[in-house]
């Protein structure tokens, strides 16, 4: 069997990682080849000129009433048995190498849009001038590759792959890419003006004049991943963000049409592993050396001392000359209210991180976040920091930070308010920190209470936000008070395993069949 996988991200190529979408992109398609698959994975050029490529083929592509030339690479030198490919065109390299842009207000999306849009027609040219092998299944990954369904089954061109059979994975369903039918530079119609289509299966729910990348995927592919079973029953149902909920975002009837098809799957997906146990010998006056570096190394890139820096110095001080040996609570992972919201929600006149902070002072303990993103997020825990002299917060992202954080901390918060999968959870087990969890998503599929590790619930953000506190509260104590017990919680985190070949199993036999 042969698969073409279509992204925006793979970590198998440099700086084409943003989210876990790429973790996934690097790793199943090795999974799927040990099992005897043949494996093609395509994105954008986002300027990969340093790397050693053989030329495929030249595309001339129509698009937005231009013919556009788009060259097809395939990269050397990467072993696995996967086939990395890419498209070269300047609108995908265009803004010095990012995989996502930000657009001006009322314009959402519209520059990543017209890329990948432009990306996917490439992706069908390569099919139709058989550049590219023509695989038995077609595998797109969230909005940015919607557009090849789209194009597949609606331009008279592609007729001969009408039938191709096609999965479509959603990782992050709050993520639709919406844009207008018509009436902009960014709009189906001025990507694709001579192509026919039934306007009910794109539109979105709630602007019937805007095009729905993700539901025009959801509605034509043949099947439709979830990338973890209880996030594939939390999309079934509408979203309530008032109470605490997200679910389908919108798509809800869709999916929900798809489920009664049986053509809705929810698989969790995996995790690498060591092939061995490594004796490590890292100490926290190793993080502490690796933060301080990192610090200084944002600190250079600007010409002005930005605040929330300053203090996480001033507070990395204040660690190092600690002698206590109190709890260390970590989390890595960007600033979004997906990962935080409960955090900074007002419960019983203060917010929850302060809720927090105040607990752990009690046991001695101190707590580091690594991470970035909203604007008014950064200020919140920049603020927090401030008021609990026993929280770190650092604002950006250094890998061998955040590597250092999952071997040395002893929990793990991800208190998300919904969490299509998540990999920092199986990271973190995987190194022997247990995590303290919201029960949604993934996380209520990879994180048994009490005994890999804890979790909360709640029916409202009020709830939610008592769980969590409690919960808190009733981990540290069980570590304060039950060594044996939280040993054993610790061991059986360590020994827990998803592991891709499973995954791609599953793939096989639910997705691909």
């Amino acid at each position: 069997m042969h698969v073409l996988m279509v992204a925006a991200e793979n970590d198998t190529l440099p700086n084409a990682k943003v989210g876990g979408v790429a973790d996934v992109i690097r790793d199943s398609p090795k999974a799927l080849a040990q099992r005897g698959l043949t494996v093609d994975v395509v994105i954008p050029d986002y300027g990969f000129s340093a790397l050693s490529k053989e030329h495929l083929g030249l595309l001339y592509v129509p698009f937005a009433g231009y013919i556009h030339e788009i060259h097809a690479w395939e990269i050397n030198s990467v072993d696995n048995g996967v086939r990395q490919l890419i498209l070269s065109h300047p609108y995908f390299s265009q803004h010095n190498g990012a995989v996502y842009c930000n657009d001006e207000p009322g314009r959402p999306f519209a520059t990543d849009a017209t890329k990948f849009a432009l990306f996917n027609a490439g992706v069908c040219e390569a099919l139709l001038q058989g550049i590219f092998i023509r695989p038995d299944v077609l595998h797109l990954h969230d909005w940015h590759s919607a557009c090849a369904a789209l194009l597949l089954k609606f331009d008279h061109r592609f007729t001969a792959f009408s039938q191709l059979k096609t999965v479509f994975t959603v990782h992050n369903i709050a993520l639709q890419g919406i844009r207008p039918f018509k009436g902009d530079d960014s709009s189906l119609e001025a990507w694709f003006p001579s192509l026919s289509y039934d306007g009910h299966l794109l539109c979105d729910p709630r602007y019937p004049h805007c095009f729905n990348p993700m539901r025009t995927a959801i509605n034509l592919a043949d099947k439709v991943h979830l990338v973890s079973p209880t996030y594939a029953l939390e999309v079934l149902a509408a979203s309530s963000p008032e109470n605490g909920f997200f679910g389908g975002e919108g798509l809800e009837k869709d999916l929900q049409k798809g489920a009664e098809e049986n053509k809705v799957v929810g698989i969790l997906n995996g995790c690498e592993y060591p092939t061995h146990e490594a004796n490590s010998t890292l100490q926290l006056t190793d993080l502490y050396e690796e933060i301080e570096s990192t610090l200084f190394g944002w600190i250079a890139q600007k010409t002005t001392l930005v605040s929330s820096f300053y203090i996480a110095h001033q507070r990395l001080i204040g660690f190092q000359k600690q002698k206590n040996k109190g709890p260390l609570i970590t989390s890595v992972g960007r600033l979004t209210d997906q990962k935080v919201l409960l955090l900074h929600q007002t419960y019983q006149n203060k917010y929850v991180i302060d809720h927090l902070c105040e607990k752990l002072a009690q046991h001695q303990g101190n707590m580091i976040i690594l991470g970035s993103g909203d604007e008014k997020l950064e200020q919140i825990m920049t603020e927090a920091m401030a008021r609990n002299c026993n929280l770190l917060f650092l604002k950006g992202y250094g890998h061998k930070v955040g590597e250092d954080l999952y071997e040395l901390g002893d929990l793990f918060l991800m208190p998300s308010s919904f969490e299509p999968c998540g990999i920092s959870q199986m990271l973190a087990m995987r190194a022997g920190q247990p995590c303290l969890v919201h029960g949604v998503g993934g996380l209520k599929d990879t994180i048994n209470h009490l005994e890999t590790g804890f979790s909360f619930t709640g029916n409202s953000l009020e709830t939610q936000c008592e769980g969590l506190i409690d919960c808190f509260s009733d981990t540290l104590n069980l570590r304060a008070h039950k060594p044996k017990q939280w040993q054993n919680i610790v061991q059986q985190a360590r020994a827990a395993r998803f592991t891709w070949s499973k995954v791609a199993q599953e793939y096989i036999s639910k997705l691909y069949c």
